[in-house]
């Protein structure tokens, strides 16, 4: 018996804000949970699991999640918690339908990094002993995987700052993320210094925010009424925790995962997919993904990532709900090609998908999309 092809019946989001002061994390996930069959013809009563991602860390207790079991629409339901970006968490609902187990998934992420010291959250996961009390952490990786990124392939700050403004204006554009005015390339290089070369602005904007999408069999996606989406290939790798002993200028485990999903997809290079969206905790974090996916060669990444089906939806940069940022990613991609498409052109068919999590992305998830 063949395995059963899932597919993305639907997602929603709450708006990603750099604090949900009048919210609290049961609140957002309420919102999404109640929002995302909307359209679909089915109800909480067809799920068959709910898996969640969150922290613990972020969210400041211990098993945070049994607090929001009546939000997620876990009661008397099958259960799960994946602490990893919330992409892990829909590769586990997947592979549960795949099985033959369940028919219907419902995946949610949610974050509120505003009430936490986001800083020291990226310090927990440093080696202890030598490295956390020096004060090394995600500022300082970053910076120091952009210093040598710089200097090894001629990339200016000015090139970096462009990239950022372009994002910024993706996602002014595309709505879903609250911000004054979008930063031009002049403010992206005013910024004050995270971690030299890079900008404040240059990194992620941690927001507030959840996100849910729904998972279905094929049976059940072809008879909601909507062009199917479907998952057709999974990877996901992991770089080594000693940040000094990876691989300068290239990220081995988003290859790792790439290679296995498209191999799983039957691509034989990324390039088939139409849209990328992509996870990356700072600017040059993205170069580094679109080198690894096969997008760019080495060192090319900046003249992929100006390209018009690269993040479409701003990307992490303007807003990274740290823990449900790659889902997010799924989220938006499926919606780009389940979007109705005038006047007789085209549509994208297939996307990419990509999420990260660790200090300085060290594991890595991909997906590939089709309709």
């Amino acid at each position: 018996m063949g395995f059963s092809q899932v597919a993305v019946l639907a997602s929603a989001q709450t708006e990603l804000r750099p604090a949900w002061n009048d919210a609290q994390h049961i609140d957002l996930i309420s919102s999404v949970v109640t929002n995302v069959f909307k359209g679909t013809g089915l109800s909480l009563d067809d799920v068959d699991f709910v898996i969640d991602s969150g922290s613990d860390v972020l969210d400041g207790r211990s098993i945070s999640n049994c607090g929001f079991l009546g939000a997620l629409g876990a009661h008397h339901k099958e259960e799960a918690r994946v602490e990893e970006d919330g992409l892990w968490a829909a590769l586990y609902g997947v592979n549960k339908i795949r099985s033959g187990a369940s028919k219907v998934g419902l995946i949610v992420a949610y974050s509120k990094p505003s009430e936490s010291a986001i800083d020291l959250y990226w310090s927990a996961m440093v080696e202890p002993f030598y490295q956390r009390p020096v004060g090394f952490g995600q500022k300082a990786a970053l910076g120091m995987q952009a210093q040598r990124y710089l200097a090894a392939y001629g990339i200016t700050d000015s090139d970096l700052a462009d990239l950022v403004a372009r994002r910024w204006a993706a996602a002014a554009a595309n709505g879903g993320v609250a911000m004054g005015d979008a930063p031009d390339a002049a403010a992206v290089l005013g910024a004050g210094e995270a971690a030299h070369p890079l900008t404040n602005l240059m990194l992620s904007r941690p927001v507030d925010g959840a996100v849910a999408v729904l998972l279905g069999a094929e049976d059940v996606a072809r008879r909601s009424g909507r062009a199917p989406v479907f998952i057709t290939g999974m990877g996901t790798s992991m770089e080594t925790h000693a940040f000094a002993e990876r691989s300068a200028n290239t990220l081995d485990s988003v290859a790792a995962a790439a290679k296995m999903a498209l191999g799983k997809a039957g691509w034989d290079k990324a390039g088939a997919a139409d849209v990328a969206e992509i996870s990356g905790p700072s600017a040059v974090g993205e170069l580094l993904v679109l080198e690894g996916l096969g997008l760019a060669d080495a060192g090319k990444g900046l003249n992929a990532a100006m390209g018009d089906g690269i993040n479409r939806s701003g990307g992490a940069l303007p807003a990274d709900p740290v823990i449900a940022t790659g889902l997010v990613r799924l989220a938006e991609a499926a919606k780009q090609l389940a979007a109705p498409v005038r006047g007789g052109a085209t549509g994208p068919e297939k996307a990419i998908v990509h999420g990260t999590g660790g200090l300085a992305m060290q594991t890595n998830c991909v997906f590939t999309l089709e309709v």
